[in-house]
């Protein structure tokens, strides 16, 4: 299928002779000149995660049941099924079971590690002791597995069934109704254009793919979710997002070192009192260990730099003697990840589609899971959409398609009750209880209240991640130690296991940009107030050394401020959205790039 999505977007190139401009004069794109290929589609989905590939498949086992087509598009920005995705990964089954109740007879299956123990462990500088985990972190029944592979299974199964599934054809734009106020599809990106957009001889524009009903599955912190979100004022009722950001590594470890099956959670070390955050080891099969660190997003030091706190956590005696021996590294990754919990989770239905899995944020942070949610949030997605296709007159099939019902099934579904349980753990580490008192407050809920309390803790001031970095003068320097190979390296050492590539010659998916304007202005202002008051944090924050902030006299003053100016390394990009979420400044806008370019995840 993808080859014939080809074939349109190369059919339609005679009709525009602007695309064969002499190699030394290329135009600027247009994009109101441009004609784009438009395809009808019943059902368009952004994202080819767990959420998006349940809805697909639960899409197509409705049409048999119910003898009726659905045409069903899923849109995938990496170049391969599962090479964008990245988590733990520890998968409940729960979803998958009912949306594949044979999964477990299939050969080809991903889930090939059972776990076998779970424990929590609290670790200090030198040292380390087991502690009681939360009952919802108990893993019986659960699974260890590369959710990149998962992902890459599901696939498969969709397409079995007869989904059209586009990996390398990125959700860019969202398509309007003519009166603006409803969603008409998605708009793929174009392709060809050169860094300062003109277009080069291998341009193509991107493809429209009308739907009856559209599905935003594009995980945490996603450019077309953000749009959406603002545009309809979904957040209305509900808290903003929070976020973590997971950096993870993956190695074969000496086979004195291996337990497969074994999860272990830790707390403490190396992150200080008033940081949010935890480590996690995954055994899984095959003698890999999956290893990593989440950090909270509302960390105050600007000068916290979450690689080389994994860094240095490896070198702590529990790590070390891990990784001991024969042991290999060969997998690196980060990515942000949801954590505001039900009290963030928006309406969820928009005129003309819905918001499902991470674009919606599902995660039960306790359990430190959520493919579970996002998969089930995709099938009850599915159905609401099945009812609007086969429900709808033909005087209705050009109103925008209403998925209320779903917004309604997930509440009443038990995805809501699993969020519910656990809403006030996460959330109590921002109220005057502080870290240790939200410690406390975890324990006492999770062990004995299960949320079965009158009050829930809300983000009542709107405070977001980003407004909860604090300036520089109030902190000193973390004196993190030199690498030491193999067990710690540099940062571009590790961005190299990612197999991330970008198209040099293309437009920068990465951009200081606020409110829509983009100019030498915002520009000049952004490094100004990040280098005085944050001390650059983003060169510390960003997971794989996208940004720089580098001293350059000559040119400073046309977009720099006091001899420095801003570089975004973009090619470095491996889509963990960190920067948009964490800017103090809020002025880095995250986009889709070029189709494909990335990471190339395998193994995560």
């Amino acid at each position: 299928m993808l080859t014939c999505a080809r074939r349109h977007i190369a059919l339609a190139a005679p009709l525009r002779s602007f695309h064969f401009a002499a190699p030394r004069r290329r135009e600027l794109f247009d994009p109101a000149a441009v004609e784009r290929i438009s395809e009808e589609v019943d059902v368009c989905i952004v994202g080819a995660g767990p959420a998006g590939l349940s809805a697909a498949i639960r899409l197509k086992q409705l049409e048999q049941e119910r003898g009726k087509e659905f045409r069903v598009v899923v849109l995938e920005k990496g170049a391969e099924l599962g090479s964008h995705i990245l988590s733990g990964a520890v998968i409940e089954p729960r979803a998958l079971t009912e949306l594949l109740p044979d999964w477990l007879s299939r050969d080809d299956h991903p889930l090939k590690q059972p776990a076998t123990s779970s424990t929590m462990r609290f670790l200090a500088k030198s040292f380390s002791f087991p502690i009681p985990h939360p009952p919802q972190m108990s893993n019986d029944g659960n699974y260890i597995a590369s959710l990149s592979q998962f992902c890459a299974w599901l696939g498969n199964i969709a397409e079995e069934l007869g989904v059209e599934v586009y990996p390398g054809f990125a959700g860019a734009g969202l398509v309007y109704c003519e009166d603006g106020k409803s969603i008409a599809g998605v708009r793929t990106n174009e392709v060809g254009l050169d860094r300062h957009g003109r277009m080069k001889e291998t341009f193509e524009p991107g493809m429209e793919f009308r739907a009856k009903v559209t599905l935003i599955a594009e995980g945490a912190h996603g450019s077309l979710s953000k749009e959406l979100i603002n545009k309809f004022d979904l957040r209305r009722d509900s808290d903003p997002q929070t976020y973590g950001i997971g950096l993870k590594e993956v190695w074969r470890v000496d086979p004195s070192q291996y337990r497969p099956g074994e999860i272990v959670h830790t707390m403490g070390w190396p992150l200080d009192y008033r940081t949010y955050g935890g480590g996690w080891v995954y055994h899984m099969a095959d003698g890999l260990v999956s290893l990593g660190l989440v950090i909270g997003l509302d960390y105050a030091n600007p000068y916290l730099s979450p690689y080389k706190e994994l860094q240095r956590m490896k070198h702590h005696p529990y790590f070390a003697r891990l990784l001991s021996g024969s042991s290999t590294r060969v997998a690196y990754g980060a990515r942000a990840l949801n954590e505001g919990g039900l009290q963030s989770v928006p309406k969820l239905n928009f005129p003309g589609g819905a918001l499902i899995g991470c674009s919606a944020g599902f995660v039960n942070i306790a359990k430190i899971k959520g493919t579970h949610n996002a998969m089930k949030s995709g099938m009850l997605a599915a159905e609401a959409a099945a009812d609007v296709l086969t429900e709808s007159s033909d005087g209705e099939r050009n109103a925008p398609s209403n998925m209320s019902k779903y917004n309604a099934a997930l509440r009443n579904s038990w995805v809501w009750s699993d969020l519910n349980e656990v809403r006030n753990l996460r959330a109590s580490f921002n109220t005057p209880l502080g870290l240790w008192g939200g410690i406390a407050y975890s324990g006492l809920d999770s062990l004995f209240l299960k949320g079965r309390t009158p009050w829930t803790f809300r983000n009542r001031r709107r405070t977001t991640d980003a407004a909860h970095t604090e300036p520089a003068h109030l902190f000193k320097p973390i004196d993190y130690p030199a690498p030491q190979p193999p067990l710690s390296t540099d940062l571009l050492t590790s961005l190299a296991l990612t197999g991330t590539n970008h198209a040099e010659d293309q437009p920068i998916h990465l951009r200081v940009r606020k409110d829509g304007v983009e100019d030498t202005t915002l520009r000049k202002d952004h490094v100004r107030r990040n280098m005085s008051e944050y001390a650059g944090l983003l060169q510390r924050a960003c997971p794989a050394g996208v940004y720089e902030y580098t001293e350059d006299e000559a040119n400073a003053e046309k977009e720099g401020w006091n001899g420095q100016k801003l570089v975004i390394n973009s090619q470095n990009c491996i889509h963990c959205k960190l920067c948009d979420i964490k800017v103090p400044t809020q002025d880095i806008t995250w986009t889709v790039p070029e189709g494909g370019g990335g990471p190339k995840y395998t193994i995560t």
